[in-house]
């Protein structure tokens, strides 16, 4: 199920991107008022306006309810464990490296070195 709301979730916010980037600015309808054409187009003089921002509401208001579903969904699974869940325990206590680490002196801070100039 979560799957679903998934790929719809996707699905509308991709076309959402297609729909705004489709629709006339603010603008546009200035250039459409001296011979723009629009007059002409598939959905009208105001059509299209029309149709795009109607459809993107209404996409955006499946897009929201997609976004509850999902976090409804998320908060009502059943905990089944994170990355850590699926680990295997040993009862072998941690050793430490085969190799001895050699203790060398701490460098002598007191000294104070000359910089070339």
């Amino acid at each position: 199920m979560e799957t679903l709301i998934v790929v719809v979730h996707v699905m509308v916010a991709l076309s959402i991107i297609g729909l705004v980037l489709l629709q006339h600015g603010k603008g546009a309808d200035v250039g459409a008022a001296f011979g723009g054409g629009a007059s002409g187009s598939l959905f009208g003089a105001s059509g299209s306006a029309n149709f795009l921002s109607r459809t993107t509401a209404i996409l955006a208001a499946v897009f929201f309810a997609t976004s509850l579903g999902l976090t409804w969904y998320s908060s009502h699974k059943k905990e089944q464990g994170g990355v850590m869940s699926n680990r295997t325990t040993t009862s072998e206590p941690v050793t430490s490296p085969a190799v001895p680490v050699q203790n060398s002196p701490a460098p002598d801070m007191g000294k104070t070195q000359e910089i070339p100039k």
